[in-house]
C-alpha cells in the first residue's frame, strides 16, 4: 500500500489479474518492470499500454510521466488529451511541451492547472489559442511566444501566482505593452531568464523597471523592440551585473554611450546581438575589448560604422585568446583584409561570417585559415561580368553566390 502524490491511499499493482501473468510479469517484480518502463519515451509507454492490462497499469503509471514532450509525437492534439494527461499524471508532472499543439486552449489549460501544481516547466510555444492563464505556484519556467492573444490581464495574473518564475519567454506576443512588464519586474525577482524579441509595443519605461526588479537576470532578448534607446542600456548596467545574454538586434536606437556604461559594469557577458545597432563605432568595440573578458559570440551585422580599427581592439582584448568563438560581420563595408589580420591570435574563433563585405578577398581569407586552420569562413563573392567582347558578344558569368 502507498500514499500517491495526490493523497489517495492504493496499491499501484492492484490492478492485476492472474490472466496477465506471462513470464517476464511472473520473473520480474512489479516494482522493477516499473523501473524499466520509467526509462521508456512517450510512444512506447502507449505502445506498451496495449499490450495487457498489467502493462497497461505500469504504463500509464503517472511517474512515469513527469516529463512530457508532444512536439515530435502528436502535434494535433485537442484540449481533451491534455485534460486526460492532467489527470492520470497530477503531482507527477513536472514538465510538459506542447510546442506547436494549435488546438490547445484556455479550458485544457485551465484543467491543466488545477490538476498538476508541481509543474515547473510549461512550454506552449504557438499554442495561438491561450489568452490569459494562471494557477501554477510552482512554475519556474514558461515558453508563451507567438501566444498573440495573451495580454497585459494575463501577465499579471500569471506573476501573481508564480513569483518563483525564473525564466519567461515571450517571443512574438504582440499585445504585450509595458504595463505587462511592470507586473514581471513587481513580482519576479528570481527571473533570470527574459525573451521579449517582436514585442514591438515595449518602450523604456516597461523594461527598466524590469532591470529595477529583477537583479539576477542573466539572459534578456529585446530584438525587435525598436522603441528602446540608451536608458535600457543603463539601467542594465546599473541593476544587472550578472548579465551574461544580450540581444538587441534591429534596435537602431541604441549608440555608443549606451554600450559604454553597459560594458563597464557587466563583466559577465558571453554572448551580445548588436545586429542593425547601425548607431554604434568602434568606440563600442574598445569598451568591450576592455571590460568584457568572457565574450564568446559577438554579432555586429549591418553594423555599417564598424572599421578594422574596431575589430584589431577587440582582437587585442581580453576575450581575444581563450574566449571569442563566434563573430559576425557580414554587410560591414569598411571592414578589410585587415580586420582578419586582427583575428589571427583568436585561438579559440570557430565561425566568422563575412557576407556583403565587399573589400574581403579570398587571399586575406586564406592567410586566416593558415594561422586558424580548422575556422568556418561564410562569405560569398559575386563574380564580376567583363565587358563586351571585340565581337560583339560576351560571356555571361552566373551571379550565383560562391560560398567558401
Amino acid at each position: 500500500m502507498r500514499r500517491d502524490v495526490n493523497g489517495v491511499t492504493k496499491s499501484r499493482f492492484e490492478m492485476f489479474s492472474n490472466s496477465d501473468e506471462a513470464v517476464i510479469n511472473k520473473k520480474l517484480p512489479k516494482e522493477l518492470l516499473l523501473r524499466i518502463f520509467s526509462f521508456l519515451d512517450v510512444v512506447t509507454l502507449c505502445r506498451c499500454a496495449q499490450v495487457s492490462r498489467a502493462w497497461n497499469v505500469l504504463a500509464l503509471d503517472g511517474s512515469n510521466w513527469q516529463r512530457i514532450d508532444l512536439f515530435d509525437f502528436q502535434r494535433d492534439i485537442e484540449g481533451r488529451v491534455v485534460e486526460n494527461i492532467s489527470k492520470r499524471c497530477g503531482g507527477f508532472l513536472r514538465k510538459l511541451s506542447l510546442r506547436g499543439c494549435l488546438g490547445v486552449g484556455d479550458n485544457a489549460l485551465r484543467t491543466f492547472a488545477q490538476n498538476c501544481r508541481n509543474i515547473e516547466v510549461l512550454n506552449l510555444n504557438g499554442c495561438t489559442k491561450t489568452t490569459d492563464a494562471e494557477g501554477c505556484p510552482l512554475l519556474e519556467q514558461l515558453n508563451i511566444s507567438w501566444c498573440d492573444q495573451v495580454t497585459k490581464d494575463g501577465i499579471q495574473a500569471l506573476v501573481r501566482g508564480c513569483g518563483g518564475l525564473k525564466a519567461l519567454f515571450l517571443k512574438g506576443c504582440t499585445q504585450l505593452e509595458d504595463e505587462a512588464l511592470k507586473y514581471i519586474g513587481a513580482h519576479c525577482p528570481e527571473l533570470v531568464t527574459l525573451n521579449l524579441q517582436t514585442c514591438s509595443q515595449i518602450t523604456d519605461e516597461g523594461l527598466i523597471t524590469i532591470c529595477r526588479g529583477c537583479h539576477k537576470l542573466q539572459s534578456l532578448c529585446a530584438s525587435g523592440c525598436s522603441n528602446i534607446t540608451d536608458a535600457i542600456l543603463n539601467a542594465l548596467g546599473q541593476n544587472c551585473p550578472r548579465l551574461r545574454i544580450l540581444e538587441v538586434a534591429r534596435c537602431s536606437q541604441l549608440t555608443d554611450v549606451g554600450f559604454t556604461t553597459l560594458a563597464r559594469n557587466c563583466h559577465e557577458l558571453e554572448k551580445m546581438d548588436l545586429e542593425e545597432c547601425v548607431q554604434i563605432t568602434d568606440s563600442t568595440l574598445i569598451q568591450l575589448s576592455i571590460h568584457c573578458p568572457r565574450l564568446q559570440v559577438l554579432s555586429l551585422s549591418h553594423c555599417e560604422l564598424i572599421t578594422d580599427d574596431g575589430i584589431r581592439h577587440l582582437g587585442n582584448g581580453a576575450c581575444a585568446h581563450d574566449q571569442l568563438e563566434v563573430i559576425e560581420l557580414d554587410n560591414c563595408p569598411l571592414i578589410t583584409d585587415a580586420s582578419l589580420e586582427h583575428l589571427k591570435s583568436c585561438h579559440s574563433l570557430e565561425r566568422i561570417e563575412l557576407y556583403d563585405c565587399q573589400q574581403i578577398t579570398r587571399a586575406g581569407i586564406k592567410r586566416l585559415r593558415t594561422h586558424l586552420p580548422n575556422i568556418k569562413v561564410h562569405a560569398y563573392f559575386a563574380p564580376v561580368t567583363p565587358p563586351p567582347s571585340v565581337g560583339g558578344s560576351r560571356q555571361r558569368f552566373c551571379r550565383c553566390c560562391i560560398i567558401l
